[in-house]
């Protein structure tokens, strides 16, 4: 099934001066938008009280959340806990709220004007910031050692060059995905978190097979030009790049709408990298690999010289 014809000669990087500056301007945006504004931190990352609650009949995750808006307990993130009948509560204490306790008995005020079926499980847990913080710091170690991973992968498999060109997209797309978070200040929680490593191993999976046509182009052309490759590159895995993206959008826009908010910031951070994905792939990868200099013979295998050849007639 193709979307475009492969053999097309849409001349993608007759505008790399203009896609390479867009996404040098994005990128500056988003640094600067992440130093002025930052991200908003969830309470997984910054802290808070954790309240489990119990009802004697069951209830829906909805219900509750509603009646803590109505108590005054806004963004509170609240989860099945094992059965219909309990549920999980995470939320930031008030400014009269002294101690977790307080805030157990005034959670469970609200959830009773509601229904009165509804008491605490447990005592509360008061989670400090330095758990968030650590939670942060091993995000940000991941996300590194992922792209190192990823380098070292591409180096391997195809040249150095490659391996520059798919380490500056991915930067690229996670400057970009992380700017989107902060203009917008939709919480940033550890879902959010994961869908960003999973928009690193998606954002990668388009390079490689971009990067594998080059290759296969390079090596089954006598005379490889590198501007003529590299687009004839792109316009033969193009229906494969868009097919792709669709088809994985429609069930993170499954995710994003039905699923929930449990589950709707994994979907909407997918869909946002999935976008930046498939334009980087298309507009940034491959110019980059250009202005890097890849040739026919970076990919070719070094032959050893032979004496004993060389003597013969």
């Amino acid at each position: 099934m193709e979307l475009f014809n492969p053999n097309s000669n849409i001349d993608f990087l007759g505008w790399r001066k203009i896609s390479i500056a867009i996404s040098i301007v994005l990128m500056i945006a988003s640094l600067a938008l992440l130093a002025t504004r930052g991200l908003n931190y969830a309470l997984d990352f910054t802290g808070g009280v954790l309240v489990e609650a119990k009802y004697e009949q069951p209830v829906e995750v909805d219900q509750v959340r509603a009646a803590l808006d109505a108590g005054g307990f806004h963004g509170a993130q609240v989860q099945s806990a094992g059965s219909t009948r309990e549920v999980s509560i995470r939320l930031q204490p008030r400014e009269d709220q002294k101690d977790a306790s307080r805030v157990g008995a005034d959670v469970i005020a609200a959830l009773t004007k509601q229904r009165a079926d509804a008491s605490l499980k447990r005592p509360p847990d008061l989670v400090g910031s330095s758990v968030g913080a650590d939670l942060r710091n091993d995000g940000i170690v991941a996300a590194v050692f992922v792209m190192i991973g990823i380098m070292i992968y591409i180096g391997i498999r195809f040249e150095k060059r490659f391996a520059i060109a798919a380490i500056a997209s991915e930067i690229h797309d996670t400057i970009l995905t992380l700017g989107f978070f902060s203009l917008t200040h939709i919480d940033f929680d550890l879902t959010v978190l994961a869908a960003l490593l999973a928009v690193i191993g998606y954002s990668i999976n388009d390079k490689v097979v971009v990067f594998d046509r080059v290759r296969e182009l390079f090596r089954l052309t006598r005379k490889a030009d590198s501007y003529s490759i590299l687009n004839k590159s792109i316009n033969q895995t193009l229906s494969r790049t868009i097919m792709t993206s669709v088809t994985t959008s429609l069930s993170m826009f499954a995710l994003y709408f039905v699923g929930g908010p449990a589950v709707e910031g994994f979907g909407l951070t997918m869909l946002i990298g999935i976008v930046i994905g498939t334009l980087s792939s298309i507009f940034f990868a491959n110019p980059i690999l250009y202005w890097l200099g890849v040739s026919k013979s970076d990919l070719m295998p070094v032959s050893k010289e032979s004496p004993e050849l060389e003597r013969r007639p």
